[in-house]
């Protein structure tokens, strides 16, 4: 994995389809210094005004290995919606345990539980229009799993091991269900940790394409769309800021819609169709390019044609018809 001072930080590394640690990015930051000085949380409730969030409440013996249960049916934590102050209460009260229980805050839009915060602690992204999130708990393990948009994700406070996976390894990682997740995301049934590989076979071979990053107090990874990535949090308090976004308008749907229609739609054609609609997504979908609808005059391609606000809101419009007939 690149590994780049902080001010190599460019529109050709955040386009970039590879993974890039930017050492020092966020040294400067205040929240950065009073981290390193053990100050954070003091730091954080200096913005905090009130604001509820959503956490996770494992017990000591999950190990910070936030998960699903024996027979995937549920989960191995309770979800809860709290007070960010009572939620830094907690990880003060347990950050001298052996066996802490498992507490973490994930995936908090920054402007809305900690106002303010921002203005001395952000990142220039050239203009980019993206959601800035905080994340904080104590010794946590999060599942392997992807995100649609681009991310850059920032150490504020304790350390964290990213290990990263191309898209390419996704029949190497064993993916569990894909619309009952702990938080949204599809995730990775291995146990990092202890790898059943006896279950697993084949994660010896997405071991081999992995790319492993430590990241201390300021630094940075930037984390292209649709890597894997699986998370550790390595101190008994830790934070992480992180912003996402999207190289496709905002108009565009998540592709995961048209996987999950496809699976309804295609998957279970008798072979021979869901060859020929295999052939039907490449010419119109992956293979698309100016020569595929040219011969159609320009004003008759309809969604052949480039899409915009305007055609994507009829198209939507079209298809809620047709799935609710």
């Amino acid at each position: 994995m690149r590994e780049l001072p902080a001010q190599a930080l460019s529109d050709a590394v955040l386009t970039g389809a590879e993974p890039v640690v930017l050492r020092g990015l966020a040294a400067h930051w205040p929240v950065v210094r009073a981290a390193r000085e053990g100050q954070a949380d003091a730091y954080l409730r200096r913005f905090y005004r009130d604001a509820t969030v959503n956490a996770m409440l494992g017990a000591p013996d999950i190990e910070g290995r936030f998960f699903y249960n024996d027979d995937l049916s549920g989960f191995n934590f309770a979800p809860v919606r709290v007070r960010l102050d009572a939620v830094l209460d907690e990880l003060r009260g347990h950050a001298a345990d052996a066996r802490p229980p498992a507490i973490y805050v994930g995936s908090t839009t920054i402007d809305t539980c900690l106002p303010g915060f921002r203005a001395a602690n952000d990142v220039d992204l050239g203009g980019r229009d993206a959601l800035a999130s905080i994340w904080i708990g104590n010794r946590t393990r999060i599942a392997a799993h992807y995100d649609l948009p681009d991310n850059l994700a920032c150490v504020v406070a304790g350390r964290r091991r990213f290990t990263l996976f191309p898209p390419d390894q996704l029949p190497n990682l064993y993916i569990g269900p894909l619309d009952f997740t702990p938080a949204g995301q599809a995730i990775s049934l291995v146990d990092f940790a202890k790898p059943d590989l006896a279950r697993f076979p084949r994660f010896e071979t997405a071991m081999r394409h992995a790319l492993v990053a430590e990241l201390e107090p300021g630094d940075a990874l930037f984390i292209p769309s649709m890597w894997w990535h699986h998370v550790e949090a390595l101190e008994s308090f830790n934070i992480l800021v992180n912003y996402w976004w999207r190289q496709s308008p905002d108009f565009m749907d998540t592709p995961m819609n048209a996987l999950m229609l496809a699976l309804m739609c295609v998957r279970d054609l008798p072979p021979a169709q869901r060859a020929a609609w295999e052939g039907l997504f490449r010419h119109f979908v992956f293979d698309a390019d100016e020569t595929t609808s040219a011969h159609i005059p320009p004003a008759a391609r309809r969604v052949l044609a480039p899409l915009d606000a305007d055609g994507a809101r009829a198209l939507r419009a079209q298809l809620l018809k047709r799935m609710n007939r």
